[in-house]
């Protein structure tokens, strides 16, 4: 019954806040502290984007916390910027939320701003620029969620008036060709770039995380490839099974449309909690099953 579902009850707990708005929050709170000290205390604004910018001096200084902060940092004077990550971050963030659950997007996040600081770093590490903003992350979230929908359907607002449908995967290739032409024929030549300064090779290693995280980690079950088996003696057997019956193997009884229900339900439930991604391979086949079941009807 719908009444029966946990987040239909009165008693149940309140959402907590998404792992998404407090990372928009956090980047408008620091885009907005930053103005405040560089109008009213230039002295302050000056440590306080040197001590959380990335640069080759601060982590030769030991400021390793900066490989996260400088996501959070952006240039005071383009605010269009800021605004352009902050609507990326949410309209893709919310696509890509119930599919990784909180904690992996966080995860996935800080990866891609580690990941690619610790890139722009390795090809700047004899000259002193700071590096400011979340394009490594935004670019990860882009080509993830092209990852995960490459054929939907997305109308994009072209200079903010012209709308324009376009598919996923076509935006991560675009990204990628002028990401790897700008690295190449720029960063690489130690040239002005004509969009201004770019890391590129920050968000190519973005690029890359979002690749592996989807090729290699996300369905992943990171077992034992290739373990003997090891047959354990029968007066072992007994005894383990005789102290700890609830180890035993789990089974799912859908032979009825009840037991279906009833473990469709506590799959959903677990997707509500956890997101997609927490799912085994069981879970998912029986959400397969069901669907079939209806569809049958």
């Amino acid at each position: 019954m719908l009444q029966d579902r946990p987040y239909m009850r009165d008693s149940y707990e309140t959402q907590r806040t998404s792992v998404l708005t407090w990372l928009l929050c956090s980047m408008a709170s620091v885009y907005v502290l930053q103005h405040i000290l560089a109008r009213f205390f230039p002295a302050t604004g000056y440590w306080f984007e040197a001590s959380l910018g990335l640069s080759s001096l601060g982590l030769k200084s030991g400021f390793v916390w900066t490989l996260l902060t400088y996501g959070f940092l952006h240039d005071t004077g383009n605010l269009l910027q800021i605004i352009c990550y902050m609507l990326v971050i949410y309209f893709v963030g919310r696509e890509i939320l119930p599919v990784l659950g909180p904690r992996r997007f966080a995860g996935f996040y800080a990866a891609a701003l580690i990941v690619g600081g610790l890139a722009y770093t390795a090809m700047h590490w004899s000259q002193p620029e700071v590096l400011f903003g979340a394009s490594a992350a935004v670019c990860a979230l882009v080509v993830l969620y092209a990852c995960f929908f490459p054929n939907r359907d997305v109308t994009l607002l072209l200079f903010f008036v012209f709308p324009m449908t376009v598919k996923p995967k076509y935006i991560a290739y675009g990204l990628l060709a002028v990401d790897s032409l700008g690295f190449i024929f720029y960063e690489c030549m130690r040239a002005a770039s004509p969009f201004g300064p770019v890391a590129f090779s920050a968000q190519l290693a973005g690029i890359a995380v979002a690749w592996v995280y989807f090729r290699y980690i996300h369905d992943a079950t990171w077992g034992i490839a290739g373990a003997p088996d090891i047959e354990l003696p029968k007066w072992v057997k007994q005894r383990t099974s005789a102290k700890t019956p609830a180890q035993a193997a789990y089974s799912v009884n859908l032979s009825g449309r009840g037991h279906l229900r009833a473990e469709v339900d506590r799959i959903l439930d677990k997707i509500n909690s956890d997101g997609f991604g927490s799912l085994s391979a069981e879970e998912k086949k029986v959400l397969d099953d069901a669907r079939d079941l209806i569809g049958r009807r």
